[in-house]
């Protein structure tokens, strides 16, 4: 287990940050089975990532790498797929794994999935359930609501699907299962989940349609057209160096590059309701994804109530809001996001917990938390839980401490932030 040591300073410079990781994913399994090559540079290489490179691999694609930074995926068409001979092992991956499930669920072969112990506690019945109602058959743990999942491939209906809580994971799995039902699979969104997958298979020629909160999908009648896609930088991993910019006294970052869908975003548009002082420049737009620069100063923030379907916009961005929160006047309220509880580990309680050791004034409630700010935090020794979201917030928070701040199993921030340490050195973070 490694240990990062971060002390209290400033952020200054300009940097970019690692690839989206959504995309990077639905690049390979998209890719994989469009019919030709599909070129996509700038990827991420993270440990999720790797786990959806060696299951498409194991499905029979061909994945090049002609250049340092690109892929040359050979896809082999919706029927190309080929019966693995071995698990597939998602690792720590549920995006992995809920999207394969989709995807297998209606091909005309048996797949195993099966995942790390962490990813073996995550709930798989929200993907596997209405995958059940289109004539999957699939088994599991806790009757198929936990990995390994066994699936047995066969020719699927339609559904209409009203969809409980949003989830892109949900949403992307039946539309993928939509490419082998025998009718319409239409999918109603209760809120704004990310939409990553019907930009990217609409800029492929998918027959997916969206109106409003309701998005359907059916078999193509022509091959999906290959990618050429450079990726852009992940919000998620630039939010970490916005958090900090906004909150460390005397900060002041740039980053480049930087995806900036609308359902994404919300931690961006949150800030700016804070009092924030953020700019955005240089718009342009790479596979159908808008993307642009984005610069922050220190800034003093008011608190705010986050919650309905604003949370879905900024689901992965909670751990290191909490961090913004304990620098907001007043009292910051979380709720509506319960979500949290199943991520990587239960966000709400490892986040509360690990704040506290550091002074924060913040209370756990059964949806979020509650947080009382400003406050002075104080520099000690934290444990990431194996969460490399609530590590890489804990980083932010030591920059802000009294004091030096020791981050246990640091090991696990390269699962989406590569470089994470090297970036906060290059903008001038006092690391050990």
């Amino acid at each position: 287990m490694s240990t990062l040591i971060i002390s209290p300073g400033p952020l200054l410079g300009h940097t970019t940050v690692p690839a989206d990781k959504s995309i990077t994913h639905r690049s390979l399994l998209f890719g994989g089975i469009a019919l030709g090559v599909s070129r996509v540079r700038n990827y991420l290489d993270s440990g999720d990532c790797r786990a959806t490179l060696a299951a498409v691999r194991t499905l029979g694609i061909q994945v090049e790498e002609p250049q340092p930074g690109e892929w040359l995926i050979h896809g082999r068409g919706l029927g190309g797929l080929h019966e693995p001979e071995t698990v597939i092992d998602c690792v720590n991956s549920g995006t992995t794994a809920r999207l394969l499930t989709g995807l297998l669920a209606g091909q005309d072969f048996h797949s195993v999935l099966a995942g790390s112990e962490q990813l073996r506690k995550r709930p798989m019945g929200r993907v596997v359930e209405p995958l059940r109602m289109m004539g999957a058959d699939i088994a599991g743990r806790d009757r198929g609501r936990l990995l390994p999942l066994s699936i047995r491939g066969r020719r699927l209906t339609g559904i209409d699907y009203q969809m409980p809580v949003a989830s892109a994971q949900v949403k992307s799995s039946l539309l993928l299962a939509g490419f082998y039902s025998k009718g319409l699979v239409v999918v109603r969104e209760p809120g704004p989940a990310r939409d990553h997958t019907e930009r990217m298979l609409l800029a492929m020629g998918a027959p997916i349609t969206r109106r409003g909160p309701v998005i359907t999908s059916e078999p193509p009648k022509q091959p999906l057209h290959p990618l050429d896609l450079t990726i852009p930088g992940d919000f998620s991993s630039a939010a970490f160096l916005l958090a900090a910019g906004v909150t460390v006294p005397d900060s002041a970052v740039s980053i480049s590059n930087v995806g900036v869908n609308p359902t994404r975003r919300g931690l961006l548009d949150l800030l700016v309701e804070m009092g924030a002082d953020i700019s955005m420049d240089n718009w342009s737009e790479s596979g159908g994804e808008p993307v642009g620069d984005l610069h922050v100063r220190h800034s003093e923030l008011r608190s705010v109530t986050v919650g309905g379907t604003d949370i879905v916009t900024l689901i992965d961005e909670l751990p290191v809001f909490a961090v913004i929160a304990t620098q907001a006047r007043g009292e910051t309220v979380i709720k509506d996001a319960a979500e949290l509880r199943v991520k990587e580990t239960d966000r709400i309680a490892t986040t509360v917990t690990e704040l506290r050791k550091l002074g924060a004034q913040i209370e756990e409630t059964p949806d979020g938390f509650i947080v009382q700010g400003p406050t002075r935090l104080r520099g000690a020794r934290v444990d990431s839980h194996g969460d490399h979201r609530l590590a890489m917030a804990l980083a932010v928070a030591g920059l802000l401490a009294e004091g030096a701040t020791a981050i246990e199993g640091a090991e696990c921030i390269p699962d989406s932030f590569p470089g994470f340490e090297r970036t906060l050195a290059r903008l001038g973070a006092e690391l050990e």
